[in-house]
């Protein structure tokens, strides 16, 4: 009898797991790392995890393949060949270190502002800004100015947080769910679960987006709005729900400024609200017929209420709303949508809204000492995301769908939107902007905040800009995330000054994070008449070779997330659930095979070097070993520090005094830290008083900070009052028509700028981007794994036009807007709006750039629609030129591109076709596999 062999079906996969966080993407899933002989073998999701409960994607599961990445960068670089050749010697570290020293030590003595330091997507944006504060510059800003503000700042505004790391939806109990220009990069695990449980209960899903991909393509209905138009169809819903009486009045008078009465006099005031001796904003009282002040004892606000001539804010809200021009039908050609459509849906939000009314039998107390018996909420929600933030009237929509969630009582209700620790928190709350400068000396306060009026702008007394970027001015008044679009080309201009040094980190500037991107590399690359280069240095950090690295003077190479230590804090980017607070590190589950530093700790070296405050003590010696000993001991105000786990002696949440083991005890617990919200304080957490206390006993504040909705933002209308002649701060003429359009302090819809800045009979198409689930930015296509779903990108053309230009499959196309003209591969996609093309971001490469192979499908079929952006808009007629950006926050308008299609000779490779850069890492191999002794 012949015996079969035993095979092993389950061999172990490791012989040891580390518990750490993924870096793959913005969720910031738990996950865990198998390691085999001391290598990373696999990677899998933590079950244990807040975020993700064991569930990873395709990112984090091709996580090994970035830290293996041939890519990588092994040392120090200094740059021995042009700018942009790719060309460098390897250093030693303290080569490395003292030559950047020698750069900025002379800066920071005699003018800090000539240093600008900018960051990408990294995760450490409390830390980094400490360090920029403490060096002296104003010129410091992350990645946000280019993604995201316009949603941020719409949300801090108007309700305190917004969409992404702010809140989500209440996925168990919502019944109605709306996505408004959701691509399926961001917040991906926790969508995906969430939708699985919508659909597991039979929950509603509709989704708003010109492309029909991932989310979008599971929704129960799909709404093909035309780009940019987002702003008029959320207010014909509002316009629909007025015209309905589907308004939460009894939420709106409690818990938002509906009912405060607004100045109608002519003068310094008018829009301004009417206020008491105290400056207490008032109501009209029920009671007396009189005003009083909105907080006053037993006041009985009247909402649609008028007074001597003056309106409540409910009141200018319908007289706006009703109006016909918001009607669905007056609407419906601009946006694409048929008006039954539009009225069908506001008729289903209104229906889910008030006659699915969701009560749970939680007693809870308000603000005012109120108790309430339950707590009652209205299960409609929203998530939103870039397709509507990145156009430049992205400001205004996003408020507009803040309102449009606020109307339905459906904010930090059960079964609406819920806020994340450690929001929500109002304008008042953050920092206003700082910029004053003093050689030698810190910054006089943080870089960034909320600005609630002219006072608060970083301008010189001549009107001019305090910032390289021109954050925080008439041109963009509430730019909290700055401009990091506009950092080189203002730079290069001189415009508002002349900058030295330019110091970037994870900020792939000379490639997809830009727009006018060939520009771009040539500002970075010119030279002055004495033949030295107009940016006279550039120090970048990043772990791979990217095409960024290719024009940078000094090259400080960075790690990869496994191999170093991060602090997902409570005073970044925390990975909070509405019932809890919670924060993360990761940590060196491997030691590096190259000679290359955790940027985090290379600051902190450079911090001691020049003498930075906070960083070293009064001998001069380090104040901080490296980022994790920054990360144990560093505090913001006594007792709360960069994380809030086992603070003081390990059983302190949020607050109490260093504890030396406390980076032992998040790695003993699987990387994270979770302090849940008691069962009363879940909900209205703005106005609950046992969440007030709750986040006081944390150290997320230090009082309690209750405070009601801005339906009406009177910040924004301080800037108009100051575009029409009040006050001393008064922007320059050529600004004051604009501002008095765009800072409106109710929302409103207007024409992105590309639609009336270029000729549509020229330019008839819109042309988007958007990352695809399997890549959450440029590194993503240089992972061997990540390669094989997307290699390249063609154009998606809808069938219309596909039929029209007879395009047929494996065909070509010129694409051309009013800065210039690409060549690229086109597919067909029909569930697409007819007057839309779009394509994946990031996949298109530079030859020579992320060691890939020259003819890597990434720089024959791969292409950047950044190449027709331009920066700047085309002038007016006056001699000026605006940042291609929304008027209000500065963010960059991607989405605004206008575009015309027409047939190119058929093959690649795709335009324009750059020469190759060298490459600082050489070419990776054919394939990347231990077990044949190829090495990665």
């Amino acid at each position: 009898m012949n015996r079969q062999p035993i095979v092993d079906l389950s061999p172990p996969v490791s012989d040891e797991i580390r518990k750490t966080t993924c870096y793959m993407c913005a969720c910031r899933c738990g996950i865990n790392v198998h390691l085999k002989q001391g290598q990373v073998a696999y990677i899998e999701g933590n079950r244990d995890h807040p975020v993700n409960k064991g569930v990873l994607c395709a990112k984090g599961s091709a996580g090994i393949m970035q830290h293996l990445s041939p890519a990588r960068l092994r040392k120090p670089l200094k740059r021995v060949g042009p700018r942009g050749s790719g060309e460098f010697t390897e250093i030693e570290w303290e080569e490395a270190l003292t030559l950047a020293t020698s750069w900025l030590k002379p800066l920071r003595d005699t003018a800090p502002e000539k240093l600008a330091f900018f960051t990408g997507r990294d995760q450490s944006q409390s830390f980094t800004s400490w360090w920029a504060q403490s060096y002296g510059t104003p010129n410091y800003a992350a990645h946000g100015g280019f993604c995201s503000v316009n949603m941020a700042a719409a949300g801090i505004y108007t309700m305190g947080g917004a969409f992404w790391e702010f809140g989500q939806p209440d996925w168990e109990r919502t019944k109605l769910f709306m996505i408004f220009g959701v691509a399926e990069d961001h917040d991906s695990n926790p969508i995906k679960m969430g939708l699985g449980k919508l659909k597991e209960r039979g929950a509603r899903v509709i989704a708003v987006n010109p492309v029909r991909t991932g989310y979008n393509a599971i929704a129960d209905d799909w709404l093909a709005v035309t780009p940019g138009t987002d702003g008029l169809l959320i207010l014909a819903l509002v316009h629909e729900l007025f015209r309905l009486g589907k308004i939460d009045l009894d939420y709106l008078i409690r818990y938002t400024n509906a009912p405060f009465l607004v100045n109608a006099a002519e003068g310094a005031e008018k829009g301004l609200f009417l206020r008491d001796g105290t400056g207490t904003p008032l109501v009209l009282d029920r009671r007396t017929g009189k005003p009083a002040p909105w907080n006053a004892p037993g006041v009985q606000p009247d909402p649609a209420a008028e007074w001597q001539g003056h309106s409540t804010v409910l009141r200018l809200m319908a007289a706006r709303y009703l109006d016909p021009a918001h009607a669905p039908e007056a609407v419906a050609e601009r946006c694409g949508i048929p008006a039954g459509r539009i009225r069908a849906v506001a008729a289903e939000i209104a229906r889910v809204a008030f006659e699915e009314e969701i009560t749970l039998n939680q007693p809870w107390t308000d603000f005012r000492g109120q108790r309430h018996e339950t707590m009652v909420g209205r299960p409609v929600s929203f998530h939103a995301m870039r397709g509507i933030s990145a156009h430049s009237n992205g400001f205004q929509t996003c408020r507009a769908l803040h309102m449009l969630q606020i109307l339905l009582g459906s904010v930090e209700t059960p079964g609406g939107y819920r806020f994340k620790p450690p929001y929500p928190k109002p304008p008042e709350a953050h920092p206003r902007p700082h910029a004053g400068v003093t050689p030698g000396q810190p910054l006089d306060g943080p870089h960034l905040g909320y600005p609630l009026g002219p006072e608060h702008l970083l301008i010189n007394d001549d009107g001019s800009a305090k910032r390289i970027d021109k954050a925080f001015t008439w041109e963009n008044p509430l730019s909290a995330h700055g401009l990091m679009h506009m950092v080189i080309s203002n730079a290069h201009a001189g415009d508002p000054y002349k900058i030295d040094t330019l110091f970037l980190y994870m900020a792939n500037m000379a490639w997809n994070s830009s727009m006018n991107t060939a520009q771009v590399m040539q500002m970075l690359t010119d030279t002055n008449d004495s033949g030295g280069y107009v940016i006279p240095h550039i120090i970048y950090s990043d772990s791979y070779s990217s095409e960024m690295v290719a024009f940078s003077d000094l090259v400080l190479p960075d790690t990869t997330y496994l191999e170093r230590h991060d602090c997902i804090s409570l005073l970044d980017r925390p990975i909070c659930e509405p019932d809890a607070m919670a924060d993360a590190i990761r940590w060196p589950v491997v030691e590096p095979d190259r000679d290359v530093r955790g940027f985090q700790s290379v600051l902190l070296d450079l911090g001691v070097r020049l003498g930075l405050p906070g960083m070293v003590r009064e001998d001069g010696s380090a104040r901080y070993r490296d980022y994790a000993d920054y990360m144990t001991n560093h505090e913001r105000r006594p007792g709360v520090g960069p994380l809030a786990g086992w603070r003081g002696d390990g059983t302190g949440e949020g607050r109490g005094a260093p504890n030396p083991d406390q980076i032992q005890r998040y790695i003993y617990n699987g990387g994270f830290f979770t302090s849940h919200v008691p069962h009363g304080a879940q909900f209205f957490k703005p106005w609950n008083a046992a969440y007030q206390e709750w986040i006081v006993a944390r150290g997320l504040v230090d009082a309690p900070m209750p405070y009601l909705f801005n339906l009406y933002v009177e910040p924004l209308r301080r800037f108009q009052l100051a575009a029409e002649g009040h006050g001393e701060r008064q922007p320059p003429e050529h600004l004051r028509d604009r501002i008095k359009q765009t800072l409106d302090p109710l929302p409103l819809w207007y024409p992105p700028f590309g639609d009336t800045l270029s000729d549509p009979a020229e330019y008839p198409l819109h042309a988007l981007t958007q990352r695809p689930a399997a890549m959450y930015h440029s590194w993503g296509s240089q992972n061997a794994w990540l390669r094989q779903i997307h290699g390249m990108n063609p154009l998606f053309v809808p069938r219309k036009l596909w039929e029209e230009h007879g395009f047929a499959e494996g065909d070509w196309a010129w694409l051309t807007s009013p800065h210039g003209r690409i060549k690229l591969p086109v597919a067909r996609m029909d569930a697409l709006n007819p007057h839309t093309v779009w394509t994946w971001n990031a996949i298109g490469k530079r030859r020579g750039a992320w060691a890939l192979d020259p003819k890597a499908p990434e720089a024959e079929k791969g292409f950047l629609l950044n190449h027709l952006i331009s920066e700047l808009l085309p002038e007016k007629g006056d001699g000026q030129r605006w940042s291609n950006s929304d008027p209000v926050t500065g963010q960059a308008a991607w989405f605004d591109l206008r575009v015309r299609i027409e047939k190119a000779p058929a093959h690649g490779p795709s335009e324009p076709a750059l020469p190759p850069q060298t490459s600082p890492v050489g070419e990776g191999p054919a394939t990347v596999c231990r077990q044949t002794g190829v090495k990665a």
